[in-house]
């Protein structure tokens, strides 16, 4: 999809009045404000009446102007950044703004998800268009009234100022303005002339104040009216399905409804031929527990007595290593990039260096565990939730439920957390077919052991990379990939090290799993960056060249024999790495610390990354990363910030600590209590800086977790010499650490 296409941009859908509501109250709150006898009390924005404006914009009387923002908030910032980008056109001022969450609505709004990064890289334009366009319309509207040309008048911070002086606010000309005709083509502004984005700290997030106050916000806030809660029991084991089940217990208890069976409806789905992508659901028939409260539903769920049976293989850990490491064995592959002759230069060579490098399957684990509200009625199928994919989530109800798309009216709310699991939208399917069973409004809740067992992991992966090298110079590099159920995105291949070495082949292979898999933070990429990088890192001391030299000089190969396939700017790529290496004070550390580097491409963001880390009774600890980031024009430094630095903790985690496997189909963890995630204590410093180089910008949800894991292996390697090429790190070392400290 061009980035144009973003949104729908037509007069029909600019000039349709919105029946979107303004939403909920916020109330701000300044305590040395309020502690001053003549204090003002701030406008509450949310309570004042607005004119429709269309589909993203409402303006009231006093000229202040509610944005609906379209793709759905999973902690990533969009939310505030992709109004920022109207805003700043429209020419309004941010303390003026009040944004709400836009529910699913095709026919005004495009690309309603959040996943790869894309946001704000597909909606920079299109955004900015909106806003332009809308303040064009209100200056010709304010023209109109004083009988001047439209040329005459200037625009700031929502007042229009003719050439008399004379002046008009957005909310005294909003009615005249919406039924104007369309502009074709509008002026947008040039970077040097923006007020709201890349400036000074950037904004805080429009949420706050709901976050930190927990006023309803997330999908587990929502509550409706008579609305029942259900707990679903799934088969334990992968591989198995309900044979027979006792419910008498549970149907005892306080506070239980009724216990049903869900299934029948995605079988027929499937029969159809409409699974899509997003429907990673098991056919068997899973037992529902209907109750008046969370808690009772949980509790009847654990009264049922079921069996199961085997309908396929119990998989184990050991049976997934050994099946990919046959993948990596074999020459079964399908090729996906060759260039040069790779047999040649392997043939041809002084020594071949290979490694395999291996990473264990991993849950999401969201903070807000999967949940989902439906009601399902004759008229209408309402659908309130956290989902990355609510378009989708909408056209696989309409097919389950057999009803109409335009019957379904789906609301976003924002999520605790996605990292690619709420694109996956088997809790909203299973709470419609709910609701469609028992005819009344109900939330489907999992508990923490249903969100890490249910399945949907990223998929365990083994990387083999070989490289020949000939009178001391690097000729070939070979990369296998064998993966549990598919392999790398089309794109990947043609990441660096792509166009850097003259024999350059990657193969990929896979073993079609019973254990569901999915995208996760960054796929594939996320591993396979530690792979390459500490590759990298290896080949440079095998060839006896300085690691970052190896680097500019491969990235200079690049530049020097253009290739229009690779995905990457070698220039930008060369910045970030020199960057990353200034403001890190590379080589030049206290004794005791030791570094690591990095340097990757991945979701059109171009990143380099430095370890330090320090030996404590044996035990590695990352005290500070420094992170170089070439993203293009920064439209929210602080937003920016929280993502940067949360990938790269979040990358630390899972690659020290995470480990996730599975016996006889049975996943070996259902919670934090066997399960690491990194502590507070085991948090670096992450000092961030940025390329400034005026280009539209990218994505940054994703880019910063890959290439920190090699980061930190590289700088590991330095302080006790061991080559780490199996995630856990800590496990690789054999060092035990403690879950819960």
């Amino acid at each position: 999809m061009k980035p144009s296409e973003q949104i729908k941009f037509s007069r029909r859908s600019f000039l349709k009045t919105s029946a979107l509501a303004s939403g909920g109250m916020l109330i701000g709150f300044n305590l040395f404000n309020a502690c001053k006898a003549d204090a003002e009390m701030p406008i509450d924005l949310s309570q004042l009446n607005y004119n429709d404006f269309n589909a993203f914009i409402k303006i009231s009387p006093e000229g202040k102007v509610t944005i609906f923002s379209p793709n759905p908030e999973i902690g990533q910032g969009v939310k505030t950044s992709m109004p920022m980008l109207i805003a700043e056109e429209l020419d309004v001022p941010w303390e003026d703004v009040y944004v709400v969450q836009a529910p699913l609505d095709a026919e005004n709004y495009t690309r309603q998800l959040a996943g790869g990064s894309q946001s704000i890289r597909h909606g920079w334009k299109p955004l900015r268009e909106t806003g332009a366009t809308a303040k064009q319309m209100l200056v010709n509207a304010a023209a109109a009234r004083w009988g001047v040309d439209a040329s005459e008048c200037k625009v700031n911070n929502g007042i229009i100022t003719n050439g008399k002086g004379e002046t008009l606010g957005y909310g005294d000309v909003v009615l005249e303005a919406a039924n104007l005709e369309v502009p074709e083509d509008v002026v947008l502004k040039d970077p040097k002339d923006f007020k709201i984005i890349g400036k000074g700290k950037g904004k805080g997030n429009v949420d706050i104040d709901k976050i930190i106050t927990g006023k309803p916000l997330f999908g587990l806030d929502y509550k409706e009216e008579g609305m029942l809660y259900a707990s679903v029991l799934r088969p334990p084991a992968f591989g198995q399905i309900l044979e027979s089940y006792d419910d008498s217990a549970a149907k005892s208890m306080p506070g239980v409804v009724d216990v049903i069976t869900i299934g029948e409806k995605v079988r027929a789905l499937f029969d159809a031929g409409k699974k899509s992508w997003t429907t990673q659901l098991s056919t068997t028939d899973k037992v529902v527990v209907i109750a008046k409260t969370t808690w009772d539903a949980m509790k009847g769920k654990k009264a049922i007595k079921a069996i199961w049976k085997n309908d396929s293989s119990l998989e184990s850990t050991e049976f997934h290593d050994e099946k990919l490491l046959e993948l990596l064995n074999d020459n079964k592959f399908k090729e996906r990039r060759s260039d040069g002759n790779i047999k040649k230069a392997f043939k041809e060579a002084d020594k071949v260096v290979e490694r395999i490098y291996e990473a264990p399957f991993l849950p999401h684990n969201c903070l807000e565990p999967m949940n989902f509200f439906a009601n399902v009625t004759p008229e209408k199928v309402h659908l309130v939730g956290p989902v990355q994919t609510p378009a989708d989530a909408a056209k696989v109800v309409a097919d389950l439920l057999g009803r109409d798309l335009e019957d379904i009216h789906l609301e976003m709310t924002r999520m605790g957390g996605g990292f690619g699991r709420r694109l996956y939208g088997d809790f909203v399917y299973e709470a419609a077919e709910i609701s469609n069973a028992i005819q009344k409004p109900v939330k489907i809740v999992s508990s923490r052991e249903d969100d890490m067992t249910t399945g949907i992991y990223r998929p365990a992966s083994k990387y083999k990379i070989s490289a020949s090298i000939k009178d001391g110079k690097l000729t070939g590099y070979h990369l296998k990939e064998a993966c549990i159920n598919g392999n790398m995105y089309g794109l990947i291949p043609n990441f660096f090290p792509a166009g850097a070495i003259e024999n350059y082949q990657v193969d990929t292979a896979n073993y079609q799993s019973n254990i569901t898999t999915g995208a996760w933070r960054a796929p594939f990429t996320n591993f396979l960056a530690s792979a390459e990088q500490s590759f990298f890192d290896e080949l440079a001391e095998e060839l006896g060249v300085d690691r970052v030299q190896l680097h500019l000089d491969l990235l200079e190969n690049v530049k020097n024999n253009p290739d229009p396939n690779i995905e990457y700017s070698p220039e930008r790529l060369q910045g970030v790495l020199k960057l990353a290496v200034e403001k890190s004070n590379w080589g030049n550390v206290r004794n005791g610390v030791y570094q690591g580097l990095s340097v990757y491409y991945c979701h059109n963001t171009h990143v380099a990354e430095v370890a330090d880390i320090t030996m404590e009774n044996g035990v590695p600890s990352v005290k500070k990363v420094t992170c170089a980031v070439d993203c293009g024009i920064v439209v929210n430094k602080l937003g920016a910030l929280n993502q940067i630095k949360g990938g790269v903790i979040d990358g630390i985690g899972h690659a020290l600590y995470s480990d996730f496997g599975f016996k006889d189909g049975v996943p070996k963890s259902n919670n934090f209590n066997t399960y690491q995630l990194i502590r507070m204590g085991q948090t670096p410093k992450v000092n961030v800086h940025f390329v400034e180089n005026g280009l539209d910008p990218t994505g940054l949800g994703e880019p910063t977790l890959p290439p920190v894991g090699a980061a930190v292996a590289n700088a590991i390697y330095k302080a006790t010499g061991k080559r780490l090429t199996k995630q856990p790190y800590m496990s690789h070392l054999n060092i035990e650490t403690e879950i819960l400290g």
